[in-house]
């Protein structure tokens, strides 16, 4: 007999996307659930830069987007402030960098609407003195740092409080299709293997660059192109500002600050699939060699991690993926045959809010429901469990009154043992595993200069303190959550980096001896 959940709306993809999507419908009175392949951000909106986009990178290739971005980049700020570090951004021009992409950039600015200031070269580098003595050209924008695993996170969590449910870990199977209409959508819980069941009124395919193949589910075919970008994280915080390249948008020219570090990237890369990704070494080379045109000390300073996401890109024929819109793709799939089924897809973290407002009112149209759009006036509510996952905050509690029981479980980011119990249970609370990797999504442990040497090992003992976890599986939690940290280690493996790269080594194989059942995977 099936197991059978029903709900009036079906999310699919635990990204910004799909959580904003989950609030959006939640506070129009609409009964959600959402449901991750794996835990919330795990695909592009947990592998970005964080740049809140003023829209100004976009002002020559796609000013629809610039002009998207902008209008949200405002109502992000106004609503969404705690994800938000209100940063400022300059655009840099060096040598060699187009003469007239320059002269063009004010007027581009001003067509799009979009602020903008000419700064000194003198005074820029009193403002930023990490900037090139070599720059030639400033502009001041209103660009910003946003926090996406607190926004997903905030954003989930709103939807919850309202009624909705979600379950990570738990992947679409398959659907079942009768008279037009998607009657019931399959699903596996990969940790416990149970199959069920989950009839819905509609269902949305919000998985990024997975789409295309949860539509092929509904016998739908979607043209994706996945275009993945690589991005290093620096040891500590560059610049105060958002620093972009002053040229047509390409490889290896923004630097974001992230709370304590700073993320400097991206490339593009067309790739087959959106599984497995890594960043190459040849791809930290030139982001670093690209980089530091504009700010030369990128070129010595330490890097503790480099990573990558997939851009969800619909094709339009081109083969440079730049040029591809960096607008949003949303499609009712009626006119396929299916009048219960929408997809959203492509666009940029800026414009999360937006896409969900867009495909809220389908869902509403298709079920009669006249509720508007509120996310634009209620501000996101900020949760105890949202807080740990902020560069940064753990530095500055710490510097109050705290219990002297309350261990500090990794002390890079200074992370102590209530903040995970925090955690543990808001993910318990929601069906989930509390486990290293989810632990990990939803705070800042991993995340520092060790790279989880010595917090992956105190945090793992806690759980088995607390009976969260029983008997070897502890092991392979530890084995996978330093595959992932090693994926991001292996590409840049020099000066410090290999030093403390090679004391995990030695301490996880040679004196735990980790690799005895399973090595470590090389990509």
């Amino acid at each position: 007999m099936k197991k059978m959940i029903e709900t009036q709306v079906l999310i699919i993809g635990g990204g910004v996307t799909g959580t904003g999507i989950a609030r959006d419908l939640s506070l129009r009175g609409i009964n959600v659930i959402l449901i991750e392949k794996q835990d919330l951000n795990s695909g592009a909106s947990g592998g970005n830069h964080g740049l809140l986009h003023s829209g100004a990178r976009y002002v020559c290739s796609d000013p629809e987007a610039a002009v998207e971005c902008s209008n949200e980049l405002k109502i992000i700020k106004k609503t969404a402030g705690h994800c938000v570090d209100e940063t400022g951004g300059f655009f840099v021009a060096v040598p060699g960098d187009d003469e007239k992409y320059i002269a063009d950039f004010p007027g581009m600015c001003s067509a799009a609407g979009i602020p903008f200031k000419k700064i000194d070269v003198n005074d820029a580098r009193q403002m930023e003195p990490a900037l090139s003595p070599e720059a030639i050209a400033v502009y001041e924008v209103n660009d910003a740092s946003i926090n996406p695993f607190k926004l997903s996170i905030e954003n989930m969590n709103d939807a919850v409080s309202m009624g909705g449910k979600y379950f990570s870990y738990c992947m679409l199977q398959n659907f079942e299709i009768e008279n037009k209409k998607i009657c019931c959508a399959k699903v596996q819980n990969k940790i416990s293997n149970e199959t069920f069941y989950i009839k819905a009124d509609t269902y949305i395919n919000a998985c990024g660059a997975w789409a295309g193949h949860v539509a092929s589910l509904a016998k739908i075919p979607i043209s994706m192109v996945f275009s993945k970008g690589s991005l290093l994280v620096t040891s500590k915080r560059i610049a105060k500002r958002v620093i972009n390249r002053l040229r047509k948008a390409t490889d290896g020219d923004i630097l974001v600050p992230g709370g304590v570090v700073s993320i400097l990237g991206t490339t593009s890369v067309r790739i087959d699939s959106p599984d497995n990704i890594f960043p190459t070494v040849d791809e930290v080379d030139h982001i670093i060699s690209e980089g530091e045109r504009m700010i030369p000390s990128l070129a010595t300073c330490r890097y503790v991690r480099a990573y990558s996401g997939v851009r969800p890109l619909v094709s339009m024929g081109s083969s440079d993926d730049r040029e591809v819109s960096r607008g949003f793709t949303l499609i009712d799939h009626e006119k396929e045959g299916v009048d219960n089924f929408v997809t959203i897809t492509g666009g940029k973290l800026s414009t999360y809010r937006l896409m969900a407002e867009k495909t809220s009112d389908i869902i509403c149209r298709k079920q009669g429901v006249s509720s508007k759009c509120q996310t634009k006036v209620i501000a996101l509510p900020s949760t105890k469990s949202g807080e740990w996952s902020e560069p940064g905050v753990g530095i500055s509690e710490s510097f109050g009154v705290k219990p002297t029981h309350d261990l500090v479980l990794c002390e890079c980011e200074m992370v102590p043992a209530s903040a995970i119990d925090t955690i543990i249970n808001s993910i318990k609370n929601n069906k989930g595993n509390p486990d290293l990797t989810s632990i990990a999504l939803r705070s800042r442990v991993g995340k520092g200069p060790c790279q989880g040497s010595f917090c992956s090992v105190r945090i793992l003992s806690h759980l088995y303190n607390t009976d969260e976890i029983t008997q070897a599986a502890g092991i392979n939690d530890l084995r996978k959550f330093l595959n992932k940290r090693w994926k991001g280690e292996q590409s840049l493996l020099w000066d410090q980096a290999i030093v403390q790269s090679s004391l995990k080594e030695m301490i996880h194989c040679g004196l735990f001896g980790l690799e005895l059942e399973n090595n470590y995977e090389t990509n």
